[in-house]
């Protein structure tokens, strides 16, 4: 017997297969690792090997799935991989595909981060149209950070420095751990309901990103978009970008340029103030100077050697006036005394009795006389009168009635002028001179 009738002999891409649908049967693996041998190829594509202490796997990301990759990989770094086993056939190269890649500590904070953020982005959040300005000169600013942090006193160190006339309301609140971002939404919520509030700071100093995540929560989030106070995020450093920072009226790279943000326009002010005093005493300083030389001038001028003898001059003038004053006075005095005693003898000489006797015989008879025009005029009035009242009687329709004739009303109360006008069986009422009559009609005549 032929021993080799029994045997089952594969061809190399027979094996292969069978290799390929043996590792199929592991599923979805995740894999952690570090990086090594990292190459991106043209065409988008990613080739790298994982290994740990003891050993290592090639692996692939295809350009389908590394476009979403939220990070950059590079050799060195430790992961977390989601894949399928897999067979290179034209090589009989086993390796992992991977479908998903984070970094090892940070990629489930960092996917949380990006997935909040793509919420409150399309919630309008984060819109700019609802962002509020400062106020140019603030009073008061409320500060929602821990009281022992560095960030505090390089605040306020800063607002010291630049000699801003604020004052400083700090709200005492974890800013990192368990319940931080709870608290510091709460200090938000307190500082909100102040009336003597102008602006809000909220941040702590630079860190990890776990150190930061408590302004990369929705509670914070939700309660700086619900803030009626403009708000400011002061988060870590020039690099560090939390939810906070998007959700803020303003970012401020640390918490000292927070601080310069708010006591800028004090600072300015401050500045400007300086500017213009220091421009009013050189301008005041070089208007006197040009006054002094001026009265040096004025006081070197041949006007006031002349002067003494214009004075001696005008003062004679003036007493030469005065006396011709006093003498002219006196020549009118004498002239009204002349007067008045003219004037006297003139009024003595008048028999005023005389004259009251003709005015009041002259009163008396344009009396008689307005009496008498008076009573001429009601006579021709009367007159008119009983005429006019002799035409408008000649006129009534009473008069009218006493000739004889009648007024016809229908049952309306409408005066009849026209026979067709009522029908047979209407009712109507006839005025006579002396009463009236109610009547129905018989036939209407036409």
């Amino acid at each position: 017997m032929d021993p080799t009738a029994q045997r089952k002999v594969f061809s190399v891409y027979e094996l292969t297969a069978e290799i390929k649908r043996s590792l199929d049967g592991f599923g979805i693996l995740w894999i952690q690792g570090e990086i090594s041998n990292f190459k991106r190829h043209s065409s988008g594509h990613l080739y790298f090997s994982l290994k740990d202490s003891r050993a290592q796997i090639r692996a692939a990301c295809f350009r389908n799935h590394n476009m979403y990759l939220k990070f950059r990989p590079e050799d060195g770094m430790e992961v977390l991989v989601r894949g399928r086993l897999g067979v290179y056939e034209p090589r009989g190269d086993y390796q992992f595909i991977a479908e998903y890649m984070e970094p090892v500590g940070q990629g489930s904070l960092q996917l949380a981060y990006e997935r909040l953020k793509e919420k409150l982005l399309a919630e309008g959040v984060f819109d700019e149209a609802r962002k509020k300005p400062l106020p140019l000169l603030p009073r008061k600013v409320g500060i929602v950070t821990s009281p022992t942090g560095a960030a505090i006193r390089d605040m306020l160190r800063t607002l010291k420095r630049r000699n801003a006339p604020l004052d400083v309301l700090i709200y005492p609140a974890r800013v990192q751990g368990a319940g931080a971002a709870e608290e510091i939404a709460e200090g938000i919520r307190c500082l909100n309901a102040r009336s003597d509030v102008d602006v809000l700071i909220v941040g702590r100093g630079g860190g990890s990103i776990e150190d930061l995540w408590a302004f990369n929560e929705e509670v914070l989030a939700r309660a700086i978009h619900r803030s009626r106070l403009p708000l400011i995020s002061a988060v870590g450093h020039e690099t560090d970008y939390t939810i906070a920072d998007f959700a803020a009226d303003l970012r401020a790279s640390t918490p000292s340029a927070a601080a310069e943000l708010v006591s800028a326009a004090h600072g300015e002010l401050a500045g400007k103030v300086a500017a213009l005093r220091g421009r009013l005493d050189q301008s005041t300083r070089r208007g006197i100077d040009l006054r002094r030389l001026l009265v040096e001038r004025l006081a070197r001028s041949r006007a006031f050697a002349v002067a003494p003898h214009l004075i001696r001059d005008l003062q004679q003038r003036f007493d030469e006036g005065d006396l011709r004053l006093i003498q002219a006075m006196r020549r009118y005095g004498a002239a009204l005394r002349q007067e008045e005693r003219v004037l006297s003898v003139r009024l003595h000489s008048v028999d005023l009795s005389r004259y009251i006797r003709h005015e009041r015989e002259a009163l008396v008879q344009g009396r008689y006389r307005l009496v008498a025009g008076v009573e001429g005029l009601l006579k021709a009035r009367r007159a008119r009168f009983a005429i006019a009242a002799g035409r408008v009687h000649s006129l009534s329709p009473l008069a009218i009635l006493g000739r004889g004739f009648a007024l016809c009303r229908d049952g309306d109360g409408n005066i009849v002028s026209d026979a067709s006008a009522v029908s047979a069986g209407d009712p109507v009422r006839v005025t006579l001179a002396r009463g009236e009559l109610d009547c129905r009609v018989v036939a209407a005549l036409r």
